[in-house]
C-alpha cells in the first residue's frame, strides 16, 4: 500500500498543479479582458477624430467662398430662383454641391440653370428620411466641399429652400461672423435619447436642433472626421415606424423603440461632445413656419408648412426678415441674433417654398431680376 501511494500522490500533485495553472491562466485572461474593456470604454467616452490630410484652415489667404450644399430628392425644382440668385454674384465667391439620388445627372435636360450643371456628387447614396443615411449624405457634401481650400463657409439647404436676400447681403453676413450657426438646445420632453448610447454619448450631451446648418471650415472638418459618434447614431438612432396594427406583437415591439431622428440630433450632439458649443451661434439661418394647430395632447409632431403663392407676398417676407430673436422654451433662453456682436435679422433663407411662391419672390425682386423665360420654361 505504501509503495503504491507514492506514484498516486505524485500524479495527484502534478494534476493539482496543472489545474492550478489553468485556473491562474483563466484568471489572468479575465483580468486582461477586463482591463482591455475598461480602456475601450474610456477611449470611447469622447469622440476620437482622425483628421485627414487637407489644406489647413489657418493658412488660406485667397478670396473666401461660400459652399452651397443642396440635399435633394432628385432634381432642384427651384433651380430657376437660385439661378437668378447666383447670376448676381461673382463666381469666385461661391461653389455649389448637390447630393441627389444615385445616378442622377444635372445637365441642360434636367436643370434650368447652368450653375447646377454637373454639380451632383458622384458618390451619392439613397437617402431615407429619419434614418442615418440623411446625415451620411450631409457628410458626403461637406467632404466634397472641403476639397476646395477656398470654401470657408458651408451652408446646408434643402430642395425647397429659398434665399431671403440677394447674394451680396448673404455673403457679407456669413463672412462677418467667425462662428458657425447651429440650432442647438436641450429637449427632455420627447425622450429620444437611447440609454444604450451611454457611456459613449452621455445623456447630458444630448442635443436637438434644426438640420439646416451653416458652418465655418474647422467645424465642417469636425463632422467629416468623426468616426465614433456617427457610428453610434447609425446603430442606435432609429426612426420609429408608423403604427400598423396588422403586425400584432411585432408592431408593439417596434413602437417601444426610441423615436430618434438623426438629422435633428447628430451635429448638435457631436459639437456638444467636442466642447465647441461656445464657438457657435446656437440658431439656424433657415426659417421654417411650423404647423402649430396640433394640441399637446395629440400624438403627432409639428410639420413644416409649405409656402404657396398666396402667402409669399411682400408683407409675409418682410415679417420673416424682421425677426431678430428666437426663444427656446425648453431652456428658457432667448437667442438675440448677432454676427460678430452686431445685431442682425435672424434668417437668410426659408423653407418650404412651392414653385408658385418662388415665382412670386422673383417677381417681387427679392433675390434678383425677374426672368420669365427661366421661370416658365421647362428643361427639354
Amino acid at each position: 500500500m505504501t509503495k503504491k501511494a507514492g506514484p498516486i500522490a505524485a500524479r495527484h500533485v502534478i494534476w493539482s498543479g496543472r489545474k492550478l495553472a489553468i485556473v491562474v491562466c483563466i484568471a489572468l485572461s479575465l483580468v486582461a479582458i477586463f482591463r482591455f474593456q475598461l480602456q475601450y470604454d474610456l477611449s470611447y467616452a469622447a469622440p476620437v477624430y482622425r483628421p485627414r490630410f487637407r489644406v489647413s484652415h489657418d493658412i488660406f489667404n485667397g478670396r473666401p467662398k461660400i459652399a452651397f450644399l443642396f440635399l435633394t430628392r432628385r432634381d432642384l425644382p427651384l433651380d430657376f430662383l437660385w439661378g437668378s440668385f447666383f447670376e448676381n454674384a461673382d463666381v469666385a465667391n461661391f461653389s455649389i454641391y448637390v447630393h441627389s439620388s444615385p445616378g442622377f445627372v444635372l445637365d441642360e435636360s434636367t436643370s434650368r440653370s447652368k450653375f447646377f450643371y454637373d454639380r451632383q456628387l458622384s458618390n451619392s447614396i439613397q437617402v431615407v428620411w429619419g434614418e442615418s443615411s440623411m446625415i451620411a449624405a450631409e457628410r458626403l457634401l461637406l467632404e466634397a466641399a472641403l476639397e476646395d481650400p477656398a470654401n470657408r463657409r458651408f451652408v446646408l439647404l434643402s430642395d425647397s429652400c429659398v434665399p431671403l436676400h440677394n447674394f451680396s447681403y448673404i455673403y457679407n453676413y456669413l463672412m462677418a461672423s467667425p462662428r458657425s450657426f447651429v440650432d442647438s438646445f436641450v429637449d427632455g420632453k420627447e425622450h429620444r435619447y437611447n440609454p444604450k448610447m451611454s457611456p459613449i454619448i452621455p445623456k447630458d450631451k444630448w442635443r436637438k436642433g434644426s438640420q439646416w446648418i451653416s458652418l465655418i471650415r474647422r467645424h465642417a472638418e469636425v463632422i467629416v472626421d468623426d468616426e465614433i459618434i456617427f457610428s453610434v447614431f447609425k446603430t442606435l438612432c432609429k426612426r420609429r415606424p408608423p403604427l400598423d396594427t396588422s403586425k400584432g406583437k411585432l408592431n408593439l415591439k417596434q413602437q417601444k423603440q426610441h423615436n430618434c431622428i438623426p438629422d435633428e440630433h447628430y451635429v448638435q450632439t457631436l459639437f456638444a461632445m467636442s466642447g465647441i458649443e461656445h464657438e457657435l451661434e446656437r440658431r439656424t439661418l433657415t426659417y421654417t413656419q411650423w404647423n402649430l394647430s396640433a394640441t399637446k395632447m395629440e400624438k403627432k409632431g409639428w410639420h413644416p408648412m409649405t409656402f404657396g403663392y398666396a402667402n409669399a407676398g411682400p408683407q409675409q417676407i418682410k415679417e420673416i426678415k424682421s425677426i431678430n430673436h428666437i426663444y427656446y422654451e425648453t431652456e428658457f433662453r432667448t437667442e438675440w441674433c448677432r454676427t460678430d456682436l452686431t445685431s442682425v435679422p435672424c434668417f437668410l433663407f426659408a423653407r418650404k417654398f412651392s414653385r408658385g411662391a418662388s415665382m412670386r419672390l422673383l417677381s417681387e425682386g427679392v433675390v434678383g431680376p425677374f426672368d420669365a423665360t427661366a421661370v416658365l420654361g421647362t428643361p427639354p
